[in-house]
């Protein structure tokens, strides 16, 4: 290991030289898999302490994007489905949640450099504990425009669509607007995402190769990158690879 560090030190230094800022992608989005596996492979590690390094990668991924120039970025921390794990992972899930929204507040790196933390999905799923942590780490963070990372937690694309339906069938029956006015703009505004432009970039580690409900509207020309490590191995290098896997693709539009 001691040997390996000093050479994926050169080798990010040879990725990174090779990258074009004006290339970079503006909105990368990450599937963050494999925390529960890596506490498996460790041996006796709870499943709870592979979350926590889970939380210490996306830590650095932040760090690392901003360094690349990257704006926004969405994590999919939680899905809908996860509720039905075995209720002590649940649990102590929810009390990393609140720990590490209520850290966001005094978070030097966060207000250095303006990142903006937003929460989307359904959120009322949420234990209150957790909801009023999100809201002191978005309201500590309301001000800042220069970046922003969006934190998917009790996350369903297929349910962020449906509500998304719901709303404009809302304001078509009290008459606000006609059908003529649903266009991909209204579905946009009504997204959890609230009108942000589509992830360019859409990460996922430990090797799956599928979306699991992330982003299905959002995601419809963004490009894919699998990766085999698992979410708390992921290195620097890794995620340089990924960048570069997407600079070197030609972006088409239809088929």
């Amino acid at each position: 290991m001691r040997i390996l560090k000093p050479v994926y030190k050169v080798y990010e230094w040879y990725i990174s030289r090779n990258l074009k800022p004006e290339n970079m992608p503006k909105h990368i989005a990450i599937i963050m898999d494999g925390n529960r596996r890596y506490s498996k492979l460790m041996g006796n590690m709870p499943a709870i302490e592979g979350h926590e390094r889970g939380v210490s990668t996306l830590e650095k991924v932040l760090d690392w994007s901003i360094e690349m120039g990257i704006e926004i970025v969405t994590a999919y921390a939680f899905s809908t489905e996860n509720f039905k794990r075995p209720p002590e992972e649940v649990e102590g899930l929810m009390k990393l949640f609140q720990k590490n929204f209520e850290d966001i507040a005094n978070n030097p790196r966060i207000h250095k450099n303006k990142v903006r933390v937003k929460a989307v999905g359904q959120l009322e799923l949420l234990p209150e504990n957790v909801r009023e942590a999100i809201n002191i780490a978005e309201e500590s963070t309301a001000s800042y425009d220069k970046r922003l990372v969006n934190i998917a937690i009790g996350y369903d694309g297929r349910m962020e669509i449906i509500d998304a339906i719901k709303k404009i069938s809302k304001e078509v029956k009290e008459e606000k607007i006609s059908l003529e006015d649903i266009n991909e703009e209204l579905v946009n505004k009504n997204l959890y995402t609230a009108g942000l432009k589509d992830p360019n970039l859409i990460i996922r580690t430990s090797g799956e190769e599928r979306l699991s409900g992330f982003l299905l509207w959002q995601s419809s020309y963004s490009e894919l990158y699998f990766c085999d490590s698992l979410w708390p191995e992921l290195r620097k290098v890794d995620f340089l690879r990924a960048l570069r896997s997407y600079q070197e693709r030609e972006r088409r539009f239809g088929i």
